[in-house]
């Protein structure tokens, strides 16, 4: 007589089954490239259900925007007016200052700093957690996203895109366990290394001498010596500089300037290819809405 439920393997084997399993796909990935393809596919296939789970926050973004009073429109429009009326200005100095620059290393016999064409991308998801700092955004393969590509916001460095798909991509931020960015410091010209320690607000600078001249306040920024981030951009502020002498390096933490925790919309940009840094070809929305469109 067969019985009526039929027992499988025991929960043992299947565990040892899966874990083997693991084991071997690790391995695989690690050592072969035989499934950057099968990522790309696998984030090209789920972009759609991105666009599914942001459309609530989207539409709920968008009723709230429709129930602003009159006059609150009014005064953020004279708010940005002032403030455009003061980056324009700003602007200016900073086209000055380039030429000058400009001049300065024909004199020297470098070569001029290049960027190319920039392209802005929201956010549809974020993941956060001990272990990983990764976002998606709504621009991919189809609009020239490449991976290793810089992200920037309007206020420093994010990080840098790790795998793309036709519409979508996933970019791994600064602050990630794994990442690790060549910067050096303003004040004093120093080459650092900083690396991410998991936490949304901190950079941990690495195998510093006690002797290196460093202090709190120092300004932290791109040195381009990692063929990733172009030279010169912000990174952080030195928050914390301890010197234990029973510690074989010093213990040097840096505070990001970008707002990692509260990231809506991305700039990635193309450095090596393009026109001067003066004259940079930006791609942007022309209003909140056309900001989910492709370029």
């Amino acid at each position: 007589m067969k019985p009526i439920f039929d027992r499988g393997p025991s929960l043992t084997l299947r565990l040892f089954m899966a874990l083997l399993a693991s084991v071997g796909l690790i391995t695989v990935d690690h050592y072969t490239d035989a499934s950057v393809q099968i990522r790309s596919y696998l984030t090209a296939s789920v972009g759609p259900l991105f666009y599914l789970a942001n459309l609530p926050q989207d539409m709920l973004f968008g009723a709230s925007e429709q129930f602003k009073s009159h006059q609150k429109v009014l005064e953020e429009n004279q708010v940005l007016k002032d403030t455009l009326l003061l980056q324009n200005g700003q602007l200016q100095r900073l086209q000055f200052l380039q030429q000058e620059n400009d001049k300065l290393r024909a004199l020297l016999g470098a070569s001029p700093v290049t960027e190319g064409k920039r392209l802005i991308a929201e956010v549809l998801a974020v993941y956060s957690h001990p272990f990983s700092h990764q976002i998606v955004l709504n621009k991919g393969s189809n609009d020239g996203v490449t991976v290793g590509q810089p992200l920037l916001d309007d206020l420093g460095v994010l990080g840098q895109i790790v795998s793309v798909g036709p519409a979508s991509s996933r970019a791994l931020l600064i602050v990630d366990n794994t990442h690790a960015i060549s910067g050096r410091i303003e004040r004093t010209g120093l080459s650092v290394v900083a690396e991410g320690i998991g936490q949304a607000d901190t950079l941990r600078l690495i195998h510093l001498p006690h002797s290196t001249d460093v202090i709190e306040g120092d300004r932290l920024v791109t040195s381009g010596l990692d063929g990733v981030f172009p030279e010169g951009y912000p990174i952080g502020r030195i928050s914390k500089v301890q010197r234990d002498a029973r510690q074989p390096f010093l213990q040097v933490n840096s505070e990001p300037y970008a707002k990692l925790d509260r990231i809506r919309y991305v700039l990635l940009v193309w450095p090596h290819h393009g026109t001067s840094v003066a004259d940079p070809q930006i791609i942007a929305p022309e209003s909140e809405e056309s900001g989910k469109e492709q370029r």
